[in-house]
């Protein structure tokens, strides 16, 4: 792990410490476990790994500004070799219900990147698009605690990020707390 990743872990623990916990699940990428890693330690609880929450195939013409805003434009384009937002939502929101329908009435915490969890919140509201999702790509980890009834979305709130620039340039190390519903 890198410095920065160790200071993200240990921000993502410090905030989930008073927490009940119940279980923890991540997509396979290393970058997603280290995050989570220290806190289910901390819980004693293994990590359940779901391809599904994986981030998207990104193709030929990789991660830029100008993509992410065409791809937000029409969630069906895609580059030759990557995958769209509808596509990312399907699997990412079939995981989720699978996870939310094993684990009724128990609180899970959930490790992944930032286009899978902008399509499960767009999913849920589709007002969230482009502009939410630039905002929280320069703001990981980026903690929002999702409420559920079921399969349905009942509250959702902004507890924690870390603020960064995109693509990893220097930390602002700044925490903020607020509620979105």
């Amino acid at each position: 792990m890198t410095e920065e990743s160790k200071k993200d872990s240990a921000i993502v623990l410090e905030f989930m410490k008073d927490k009940k916990i119940d279980a923890f699940y991540c997509n396979p990428y290393k970058r997603s476990m280290d995050t989570i890693a220290e806190a289910a330690g901390f819980f004693t609880k293994e990590i359940i790994t779901d391809d599904r929450l994986r981030e998207r195939k990104k193709g030929l013409d990789g991660n830029n500004h100008g993509m992410f805003r065409k791809r937000w434009a029409d969630h069906n384009y895609h580059e030759e070799g990557g995958e769209s937002i509808a596509m990312v939502q399907k699997r990412n929101i079939e995981a989720l219900n699978e996870i939310l329908s094993d684990n009724t009435d128990k609180d899970i915490v959930i490790g992944t990147h930032g286009t899978a969890l902008s399509t499960i919140l767009n999913f849920y509201d589709s007002n969230f698009g482009c502009e939410d999702f630039l905002r929280i790509i320069d703001w990981m980890p980026y903690i929002i605690e999702l409420d559920f009834e079921g399969d349905k979305l009942i509250a959702k709130q902004e507890h924690c990020y870390i603020e960064k620039e995109f693509k990893g340039k220097q930390r602002a190390d700044i925490k903020r707390e607020y509620s979105t519903w």
